[in-house]
């Protein structure tokens, strides 16, 4: 958390739809003008957490508190806050101006400096060349940029986002990442968004809280959760991981508990490292598939589990430089990187990325 001031506090939000507890006793502080994202598997809470944000949902208890003001009761429209939407809800019959001017119009502002604010949010998002089409002659990126100028030209002290990326293919949804935080910065004002891609919320973030189960297995920036995961749930499903259980821990890593090993802290080679500080343990090459930008080996270790690892395509490196199947190999790592873990307990979701690999035990 900064020195700034809060813009969001959550106390003890519960939220139970009757025998299902969706959000259990979230307490949580958001600051004035952070990019905070809400991350987690689908059923973990995040979103109802945003709709008790909105108030589109009421709370079974605790309390919302915006900029020292409880709203916890108030009505959607009585909260000095906006919401963007994975679907645009942008309306089809009218112009791009006429569809961001809308929410003033509501308010009552004049045609004049509606049209004026309308374009000047417009402006902010790159689209005022546009103003005149219909919503249909935009593409999809497009249209999410009108939907944030729609949202933000009201004014919100805060701008609540559900998702609003998800509709997008892989390339437009990267370059709109590196847009929307642009705009964050440029608006000031704070963002809150909720996404389950793991990669979306390390780009964006400024902090991230991890939702498990309705609760926040982890709060931090970005660097603090895929460098320091807290529990086996977060280091699973934060980026990729090799997961050892204490069996496994102890055979290969000479520690005991449970332990997260990142596959890029992981190097391949024909003979073990023998600098101080690192380890090494033997295995076999179960395969080995080119990426373009780097290598994913996949190791099954003599000790018994099978770890993947991940080389970055530097230096001219061939395929087979990393080892082809059936070869012997030794893997080398850091003893600093290997992270010991918490709570290994909580079991990751049945929602988790199919890129996060689970070392938990002999293969």
């Amino acid at each position: 958390m900064t020195d700034r001031p809060v813009a969001i506090r959550l106390t003890g939000l519960t939220r139970a739809f009757g025998s299902v507890t969706a959000v259990d006793g979230v307490d949580l502080e958001i600051a004035e003008g952070e990019f905070f994202s809400m991350l987690g598997p689908s059923g973990s809470g995040k979103t109802t957490v945003l709709r008790l944000i909105a108030g589109f949902e009421q709370p079974t208890s605790g309390t919302v508190s915006l900029f020292g003001e409880d709203v916890t009761k108030k009505a959607p429209f009585d909260r000095d806050v906006n919401t963007v939407f994975q679907d645009y809800a942008l309306f089809p019959h009218m112009s791009v101006l006429d569809n961001v001017a809308y929410g003033l119009r509501v308010r009552g502002v004049g045609r004049r400096e509606r049209r004026e604010r309308a374009m000047k949010a417009l402006a902010s998002v790159r689209l005022d060349h546009v103003a005149d089409r219909r919503p249909t002659q935009l593409s999809g990126g497009q249209r999410q940029r009108v939907a944030l100028a729609r949202a933000t030209v009201v004014e919100p002290k805060v701008l609540l986002l559900d998702e609003p990326l998800g509709a997008l293919d892989l390339k437009l949804r990267e370059q709109m990442q590196v847009e929307l935080k642009q705009i964050q910065r440029e608006l000031g004002i704070t963002f809150i968004f909720v996404t389950h891609d793991q990669e979306e919320a390390l780009t964006l973030s400024d902090r991230i809280a991890v939702f498990s189960a309705g609760r926040i297995e982890q709060l931090g920036t970005p660097f603090e959760l895929y460098e320091r995961p807290v529990s086996r749930f977060v280091a699973d499903f934060v980026g990729t991981s090799n997961l050892f259980d204490e069996a496994t821990s102890e055979l290969v890593l000479g520690r005991s508990g449970h332990h997260s090993l990142r596959p890029e802290k992981l190097v391949v080679s024909p003979a073990p490292t023998v600098e101080p500080g690192f380890r090494s343990a033997p295995g076999v090459v179960a395969e080995a598939i080119y990426l373009g930008s780097g290598v994913r080996v996949v190791v099954d270790l003599d000790q018994g589990p099978r770890v993947t690892v991940l080389e970055q395509n530097v230096g001219g490196r061939a395929h087979g430089d990393h080892g082809d199947h059936g070869d012997r190999v030794f893997l080398s790592w850091r003893d600093a990187d290997v992270v010991a873990l918490g709570d290994a307990s909580v079991a990751a979701q049945d929602e988790t990325p199919s890129r996060t690999l689970r070392t938990v035990g002999a293969r």
